[in-house]
Formats: structure tokens, sequence, C-alpha cells
């Protein structure tokens, strides 16, 4: 299911190789395989937790038995839905990107399979989140998705990323991070449905503000320089 294998750790490597993943990903924030790996060594308690609410929702338990996986040859029919949907607006993120689905780092560090899964749904849900919260990729709006997985999730690495990327920010990014997207972040993290309990793959054909129906506006929808804080 989760390619590559996994490794098992004792406290002391996890600890070692939390540490040296949160240093290399500072030092170089391209590096996904290193940010995934101390979502890892770091977030076991937070994913237990991510896997006790899946239970308890009926979409939560549909993605824990099914286990479907967001790849190229299980999200291609989104391309073939109409304009206005989720699917659509899915397709047009990732190729306007030039993105491929398949390009996720796969789970090392999770003791169970069960885990694993959702370490792994976690981290290739991440685009969908990006569609839905219209937020662009770059370091503005990845640090705010970061703001919101961790309301969701309280992943420890998410608020680790935060740190690192408002650290590179100019004055005039952090002046907009901090008056647009951060309070909204954190309204949007704390207010929206459960996003690990959503059952993406069969949204596809739905309107975008449908799916979920209480995500919310982008942070600057009424800012008088959304132009460029949705591109720099």
């Amino acid at each position: 299911m989760i390619e590559g294998g996994r490794v098992r750790l004792n406290r002391w490597q996890q600890a070692a190789v939390a540490v040296g993943s949160a240093v290399g990903a500072l030092l170089d924030p391209r590096r996904a395989d290193l940010i995934a790996a101390l979502g890892e060594t770091t977030g076991k308690p937070a994913f237990e937790r991510v896997l006790q609410r899946m239970k308890t929702s009926p979409e939560g338990r549909a993605i824990l038995l099914e286990r479907p996986r967001v790849i190229s040859t299980n999200v291609g029919h989104a391309w073939d839905q109409p304009p206005n949907t989720f699917g659509a607006a899915y397709a047009r993120f990732m190729g306007s990107r030039n993105f491929s689905p398949d390009d996720r780092p796969p789970v090392r560090f999770m003791d169970t399979d069960e885990l694993a899964y959702v370490a792994m749904r976690a981290r290739e849900v991440h685009d969908f989140w990006h569609t839905l919260f219209d937020l662009p990729t770059n370091l503005i709006g990845e640090s705010a998705l970061k703001v919101i997985e961790f309301e969701q999730m309280y992943l420890p690495m998410c608020m680790l990323s935060v740190i690192g990327g408002t650290a590179r920010f100019n004055e005039k990014q952090r002046t907009l991070f901090f008056q647009h997207y951060f309070p909204w972040a954190i309204r949007a993290g704390m207010q929206c449905t459960d996003l690990m309990c959503i059952y993406y793959e069969q949204h596809f054909h739905e309107d975008l503000e449908d799916v979920p129906e209480d995500v919310g506006d982008n942070p600057c929808s009424s800012c008088s320089e959304k132009e460029w804080c949705m591109t720099s």
C-alpha cells in the first residue's frame, strides 16, 4: 500500500531523524522528503487523534476501509468534470503548475499500517486543500495552509513550517501574512469541517463551493493587494 517500506525506530533514533530533518528542511525547504520525515517522527500522537476522528465519521470510516490513494491512475477523472466542479478546479490547479499527484514521498516511520495510511492520506490531500481554500503555492500560501493543517491536526511539523516560512518573508510579505492570511487561516482551521474526513474523490462532480460548504472565502478576497498577494 505504502511504497518504499517502513523503518522501525526507537525513541533515540526518532529524535535523531527529527532533529536532522528539521535542520535540513530549514536549510532547504524544497526537500519534501525531509519535511515528510519530520512530520512522521514528531506527529504520531497527532495522527492517532486523526485516526480516531476518522473512525467516528461515516466518510472517514469509508476512507479507512477502502484506503484510496491520490495518484494519477485514481484521480484522472477530475480532468473530465465540468468547469465549475471541484474536480475541474483541482485539475486546473495541478495542470497550471505542472504538478503530479504521484510525486509525494512514501511514509517510512509510522508504527502500523493504519497510521501509515493516515499519514499518507494527510500528505496526498494537501493539493485538494490548496484547491478548496484557493491558496497559492508561494511562500505565503503554503504558510497559511500549514496554519490550517495545524489547527486541524496539531502536527508539530506544521507549526515548525510556519515559523521557518515566516522567517524568510520580506517586510511586505510579513505584513500581508499577519494582517490577512494568518488570522483567516486560524479561523478557517478551527471553524471548517474535519478535512481529513472528506472522501474528496467522490466529490469531484460537485460544485466547488459545496465541497465542503463551510470552508469560507480566500483570505485576500477583500484585500486591496489581492493580485500581489496571490502571486508573490
